[in-house]
């Protein structure tokens, strides 16, 4: 093993933490997209049981206010949601740019000096790394079964849909092939 693997090793981590946190933001816009749509249909169900206590316009109006304030709800959930999204996909993604500067300076440093104790530390960090990468992925696969539990029988997003694969293990795998 070598400073190179101990770096794709965390580059490994952070992308599974940075899906992580996508699919507690997805828990989040998934339990609250359920909830208003709790709220919708209690009040639609109260309105219409009135009976003839309001008028068929106040019964409308009623409607169609809450309809409005769901739709105004709907739209600040999705750009809440869509910007955290945004956020975590630009840090995972600095994060994995700096090791990958961070492993290359190493590399260099020590072809300029001669001096391997940078090779021999990394040598000796990858059992770790790869141990804290076995419990990130099973964060990650707890933080999936959250949204689907979240969700709720009537799944209308998949936490595998939220999953996006960075650009350096798709170059990875790429030059692996």
């Amino acid at each position: 093993m070598n400073a190179q693997n101990l770096s794709a090793v965390t580059t490994d981590v952070i992308e599974s933490y940075g899906n992580t946190a996508r699919n507690v933001v997805n828990a989040y816009r998934v339990g609250n997209e359920r909830a208003m749509g709790y709220v919708d249909q209690r009040w639609t169900n109260a309105v219409m049981n009135t009976g003839k206590r309001l008028t068929a316009e106040v019964r409308n109006n009623a409607l169609a206010a809450q309809k409005k304030l769901s739709g105004y709800y709907a739209k600040g959930l999705s750009l809440t949601t869509d910007s955290a999204d945004t956020a975590i996909a630009k840090a995972v993604e600095l994060a994995a740019k700096g090791v990958q500067q961070v492993a290359a300076n190493a590399a260099r440093f020590e072809k300029s000096t001669g001096v391997t104790a940078l090779h021999k530390l990394a040598v000796a960090v990858v059992p770790a790394a790869q141990g804290i990468s076995k419990v990130a992925v099973k964060i990650e696969a707890q933080s999936s079964q959250l949204v689907s539990t979240v969700a709720g029988k009537k799944s209308a997003v998949s936490a595998a849909s939220v999953k996006r694969v960075s650009p350096f293990r798709q170059a990875r795998a790429r030059r692996a092939a």
